[in-house]
């Protein structure tokens, strides 16, 4: 299964396939010439699948280093930028040599970041491992590190030169881990694909989904295609893929971060925006009934406590999608469909009660 983003400076594939894994080495080899290449990956990955992908591309006559540092959320900042930074050039990385990302989307997006700036920019691959990165982060060129201030404040725009997935590997995953990111497949549904959510309410739990794994990840990863193509810079329609991350990031922010997975401050964030939207007459009434629902039934939170309105709006205001005192929120007028509706920051705080 392939889709095409296609980018005029920067066409690219994302290929969908069980077991693609085993098939890294000739993917891989059909995309770059041999070269040196740093594999960047988390210590949970590693032990699964690091030895693995760099045996295969060692094979192939790539010469691999890897680089490792500790799962989770708290790595994603520029210390450990920096180490891989130095990494890259203690193993002689000159600008014709590249980078993979093994793993979920800190390591996506901090291998994909630091790629981007070393030695002003060099190419780099997508191996994603976790849904959230499977359907969203490998996607699409967002790279970033987290401030103590916000999530992902400091980062670039670059493009992948491929991204593959393997719904296998989604098998490895701790329950918690996988269930996170159905938030973000959930918002895919609401904002572009109506027979997507229909799908997500005939299936029974989690498990199913599983099963189903390479339909629900083609999906969501068509909904990204479309919008980065359609605006690759997030100017205009590619924000609609903000719903429920304005509140989102700040959740994740507040909590600390990794205390509050992704998807499920994603999922947080479409609940409070939703609800207050629908008092105010801009989403149909029952929406958030709907959404609840579904959330419900993939074990994803509706709420975080303790909620502190004062806390997650000093957040908010360090939001990228802020321009001066004005800030573009996401809502879903219907299923399917989405919109951006501009408020002042003032007004923010009402959607925060």
């Amino acid at each position: 299964m392939r889709l095409n983003v296609n980018l005029p400076e920067h066409p690219y594939d994302i290929i969908i396939k069980k077991g693609s894994l085993s098939q890294v080495g000739q993917w891989i080899s059909q995309l770059w010439h041999q070269q040196k290449v740093v594999l960047v990956t988390d210590d949970n990955v590693d032990s699964l699948y690091g030895r693995k992908v760099a045996s295969q591309l060692r094979n192939v006559g790539f010469e691999v280093s890897t680089f490792t540092f500790p799962a989770g959320e708290a790595s994603k900042n520029l210390s450990t930028v920096e180490r891989l930074w130095d990494f890259c050039a203690q193993e002689g990385l000159t600008r014709s040599d590249g980078i993979i990302a093994l793993g979920g989307g800190v390591v996506g997006d901090l291998a994909a970041f630091a790629a981007s700036t070393y030695m002003r920019g060099i190419h780099f691959l997508q191996i994603p491992t976790s849904l959230t990165a499977q359907v969203d982060s490998s996607i699409g060129g967002k790279t970033g590190v987290n401030s103590h201030y916000a999530k992902n404040m400091i980062g670039t725009f670059a493009q992948p030169d491929g991204v593959l997935i393997d719904p296998e590997v989604l098998k490895t995953l701790e329950k918690r881990d996988f269930r996170e990111g159905i938030g973000e497949i959930v918002k895919c549904a609401l904002i572009a694909d109506k027979q997507l959510w229909i799908r997500l309410n005939e299936i029974k739990d989690a498990d199913e989904l599983l099963q189903e794994a390479e339909y629900f990840i083609r999906a969501a990863c068509d909904v990204k295609r479309k919008l980065v193509v359609e605006d690759q810079f997030d100017q205009g329609t590619r924000l609609y893929l903000n719903f429920g991350h304005t509140i989102g990031h700040a959740v994740e922010a507040y909590a600390g971060y990794g205390q509050v997975m992704h998807g499920e401050a994603v999922a947080i964030g479409m609940v409070q925006i939703s609800k207050v939207a629908e008092s105010k007459g801009l989403m149909p009434k029952g929406l958030v009934t709907q959404i609840k629902a579904v959330l419900q039934k993939f074990q994803l939170p509706q709420t975080y406590e303790p909620w502190d309105e004062t806390a997650l709006f000093e957040i908010l205001t360090h939001d990228k999608k802020a321009r001066g005192k004005r800030i573009k929120t996401v809502l879903v007028p219907e299923i399917g469909q989405a919109k951006i509706h501009e408020i002042s920051l003032q007004e923010m705080k009402e959607y925060l009660k």
